[in-house]
């Protein structure tokens, strides 16, 4: 008489209810996907003083870059480059046959001011980097690159890959020339973007497919198909 019992819940049902009470008091649990390995991008800007003309006009493969960082808002323009959403119904900024996107898009950060240096993957459809490891992973990229040393001299190198079944599954082996077109694509957006911020860059073919998925964490399903360091030249 008098005593109370105390009820001990599984601890996966603690971590339920202590969801479902953090919605209905409006407040966010502590293990929502908001965390330091997930990074809102600044949004992107849709004007520049430099035209589509001078940007063609000045477009180079420069392998040479300076020891100065980049600025966060200048990883997300190109980034946005790459593969941007420009539409409510998710056309990117590159075209892609069927609108299937293949591409995925993968960031190395060795040098850029308010973001740590790791490998980040590109989400286009909410504009954000997820981290998917710590640390400046550009020299072990440039060994992968057969040692260009311009691989690690960027002060963020931007990786390309494709899942080549998005699109085969419609087209068959002619797919596969689809994906390479869009790579294409996306590429120049990039060499074009950097022209506009007074950045330089240059598209890397040559590399161990094995060891760059390996440095990267690729899934099985992907295959690399273009590296681009950028860096400031000036």
């Amino acid at each position: 008489m008098g005593m109370t019992r105390r009820i001990l819940l599984p601890p996966i049902l603690c971590l339920s209810l202590i969801a479902i009470v953090s919605l209905v008091s409006g407040t966010a649990p502590a293990f929502t996907e908001e965390s330091k390995d997930v990074i809102k991008l600044p949004d992107p800007k849709y004007s520049s003083s430099i035209s589509v003309e001078k940007a063609l006009r000045g477009r180079r493969s420069v392998r040479a870059y300076k020891n100065v960082p980049l600025m966060l808002s200048e990883v997300s323009q190109l980034l946005w480059a790459a593969q941007g959403i420009t539409d409510p119904h998710g056309f990117r900024t590159a075209p892609s046959a069927g609108a299937l996107y293949p591409l995925e898009v993968y960031v190395v950060i060795g040098n850029v001011n308010n973001l740590p240096s790791g490998i980040y993957k590109y989400n286009p459809h909410r504009h954000k980097l997820v981290r998917i490891e710590r640390g400046d992973k550009r020299n072990e990229l440039s060994a992968a690159a057969l040692g260009q040393p311009w691989v690690a001299d960027g002060a963020v190198v931007i990786i390309l890959s494709a899942v080549y079944e998005r699109t085969t599954r419609k087209y068959g082996d002619r797919g596969i020339r689809y994906v390479h077109i869009e790579a294409g694509h996306a590429a120049q957006n990039v060499y074009l973007q950097a022209v506009s911020l007074n950045l330089k860059t240059v598209v890397v073919g040559a590399f161990d497919d094995r060891q760059v998925k390996r440095v990267i964490h690729m899934s099985p399903q992907e295959e690399p198909l273009i590296i681009m360091p950028v860096g400031r030249n000036e």
